[in-house]
């Protein structure tokens, strides 16, 4: 009897440590199973105008799909983020820009300053772990311009709503030291995050090739331009300050600022040095590593013919590749690029010589070891998105013309490179 009582006293503590184990496995442990082996992924950095990976150049086929985080938060739709991710490395592409922000809206991310959902975080989490095992890397945007999830129309109606803002004005998100305060605790939150799933921090992660500060930054209330360049010395200071691992841009447009004598030859209209950012001068800022330019000459036009716009975008192409060899000595980046299928004119075939227009000049500029460092196609779903989609955005394979363009593209840049790897998808498509 007394050896009976001292078995199970020795067997009910080891049956609760069992016990214990089983519940972490259950709770946890699936995660971690579903990415059971953590590529081996470096850092992209700067080296003048070039990126570099692990001692080679490195240069960027890229995509945007703004929407993945918004999808991982629901578990019926991550398998759309799944194969976007998938569909992409299959491609060569190797980067995706995508929004790392959701303030106040459906799904948010941040519910109010300070204040977080941790449902949305994780669906970030996802998307990074996601994109780690496809070998895809991301281009983060910290928040928009646009009212578009939230943006800064958003943290002005908090500083608003606690009546500590200074102006009603969207504006005042640039200049308000109390929206400054906000967006500085957001951005510190993100890169200090700890993924749930990998267990990595934000600002330690390769995944993420880079933070964008704002898509399309416009402070029209001052066209001179000192608001905005204000902001981003000091938001670009702040990100650096707490991560020194990653590249950072703005997120502009590309417009010439008013005492720009390209403002006159290059910019679409007047009305493009008005706005408040100044491609050269923003750019210039010592924590920028890369520029950043988007290309939409339909919206920019609304009288052009077809042709005039391509000649028009070769020449904006060709500019701001100029600049960054001779202006800012760093990388410029087409992170934006699409051809809307609701011009009068508009016939499929236009797309691809667009595409094939500004594809080709990076290209060139890449074998010629110049600045322009890669471009990125606005945007790419998957089937059933069709809510999600606006008049630039297509399903690749539902496009095989464009698909073997984008496709053909990847296998151009690898051939500079030397290099297939970590894209295994390389090998067998080029």
């Amino acid at each position: 009897m007394e050896r009976m009582v001292a078995r199970h006293g020795l067997f009910y503590p080891i049956l609760g440590f069992v016990s214990c184990l089983v519940f972490i496995y259950m709770s946890f442990g699936e995660l971690r199973l579903s990415y059971p082996q953590e590529p081996e992924l470096s850092f992209v950095e700067r080296n003048g105008t070039r990126f570099v990976l692990d001692g080679r150049a490195f240069y960027i086929n890229g995509w945007n799909s703004y929407w993945l985080m918004d999808h991982a938060v629901d578990e019926y739709r991550r398998p759309k983020v799944k194969a976007m991710l998938r569909a992409g490395a299959k491609m060569g592409l190797t980067i995706c820009r995508t929004w790392a922000f959701n303030d106040g809206a459906y799904n948010a991310l941040q519910i109010s300053p300070g204040r977080f959902n941790e449902r949305a975080f994780k669906a970030l989490d996802y998307v990074i772990a996601e994109a780690r095992q496809h070998g895809i890397r991301l281009l983060l945007s910290l928040v928009n311009n646009l009212q578009a999830f939230g943006g800064k129309t958003q943290y002005v109606k908090w500083a608003w709503q606690e009546g500590v803002g200074l102006s009603s004005s969207n504006d005042s998100f640039f200049f308000d030291p109390s929206i400054r305060r906000y967006f500085k605790n957001y951005v510190r939150t993100v890169l200090k995050r700890k993924n749930t799933i990998t267990g990595i921090e934000y600002r330690n992660d390769p995944t993420i090739f880079a933070w964008e500060l704002i898509n399309e930054p416009r402070c029209m209330s001052d066209p001179s331009g000192d608001t905005l360049q204000d902001w981003i010395e000091e938001m670009s200071a702040f990100v650096k300050s707490i991560d020194r691992n990653h590249l950072i841009t703005v997120g502009l447009e590309g417009f010439y600022g008013p005492k720009n004598p390209k403002r006159l030859t290059v910019n679409p209209e007047m009305w493009a040095s008005e706005l408040g950012s100044d491609f050269i001068r923003n750019s210039k800022v010592a924590h920028i590593d890369f520029a950043s330019v988007h290309i939409y000459p339909d919206h920019w036009f609304h009288d052009q013919e077809f042709e005039d716009k391509l000649k028009y975008v070769s020449k904006w192409v060709i500019s701001h590749i100029e600049d960054g060899d001779k202006e800012l000595n760093k990388p410029v980046m087409f992170t934006e690029y699409g051809l809307s299928n609701l011009n009068k004119d508009y016939q499929p075939s236009q797309r691809e010589r667009f595409y094939k227009l500004i594809l080709d000049i990076t290209y060139k500029s890449a074998k010629k070891n110049r600045s322009g460092a890669g471009s990125f196609v606005w945007q790419l779903f998957v089937g059933g998105m069709e809510e999600f989609n606006d008049d630039f955005g297509f399903v690749p394979w539902e496009w095989p013309s464009l698909y073997r363009l984008i496709t053909e593209q990847s296998c151009k840049l690898a051939r500079i490179q030397g290099v297939t790897r970590p894209n295994s998808y390389l090998k067998a498509l080029c």
